[in-house]
């Protein structure tokens, strides 16, 4: 009998995304490969909503809060990535406000690729007009991304791209064993860029499979709100 993967499924959260929290659990839950544990990793202000999901019986681990929100971020990812280390095959960074579907995992293991994401959108401001744009970039050079457009991800394909965001993406325990989660202060750019970039930059290839489309909650949330 074929053993399957180990995968370990999660992210860091917080009561700042607590309106989608239900929905996401309801969605993780109901994921049907055989061989996953769900993880959690709150790094909320208050301990009200990891005292919450704890009693409804959620595997979570409560975090610190640090300021800004991407130090707080990384470090809740690295408390994943650590986990992943010591006792799983893959990652499938997951986010609290993305819902994918049932059988991702299958679907991104059938790939037998490093780092696979599916897809799933968020909005883009251009020319003073929102667009929602999927969250995968190719590089046009060493220091210079642009976003991948709606038409060239319309086919069901497999794809290879420069960077995509940490929302639906199942990561190799190989890769995490050369890759922290990290930022730079000194940069605009959240973890997942530079992710991204470490990963190129130790020679690993990045895909999207197209067909996979994710929901992603976001239209009560907005980054400008918290401090980065």
């Amino acid at each position: 009998m074929v053993k399957l993967p180990k995968i370990l499924v999660g992210c860091p959260v917080s009561d700042l995304k607590k309106y989608c929290t239900k929905e996401y659990i309801n969605s993780v839950k109901s994921l049907t490969y055989p061989n996953y544990d769900i993880l959690l990793v709150d790094n909320s202000k208050e301990p009200y909503f990891y005292n919450n999901l704890k009693q409804q019986g959620i595997p979570i681990i409560k975090d610190k809060y640090i300021e800004p929100a991407r130090a707080r971020i990384i470090n809740s990812r690295n408390i994943l990535r650590q986990k992943v280390l010591e006792n799983y095959d893959y990652f499938l960074s997951l986010e609290q406000d993305v819902i994918s579907p049932k059988d991702i995992i299958e679907r991104l293991l059938a790939h037998n690729k490093d780092i696979l994401t599916g897809v799933y959108y968020s909005y883009q401001t251009n020319n003073d007009v929102n667009l929602l744009t999927p969250l995968l970039w190719q590089f046009i050079n060493n220091d210079e991304v642009r976003f991948i457009s709606n038409d060239e991800i319309e086919e069901p394909k497999l794809m290879k791209i420069g960077a995509c965001g940490l929302g639906c993406v199942l990561i190799n325990k190989k890769v995490l064993e050369k890759i922290k989660f990290r930022y730079n202060p000194q940069s605009n750019c959240f973890d997942d860029m530079f992710f991204c970039l470490d990963a190129k930059n130790n020679n690993y290839d990045i895909y999207v499979d197209t067909s996979i489309k994710c929901k992603h909650l976001i239209l009560k949330w907005n980054w400008n709100n918290i401090i980065k």
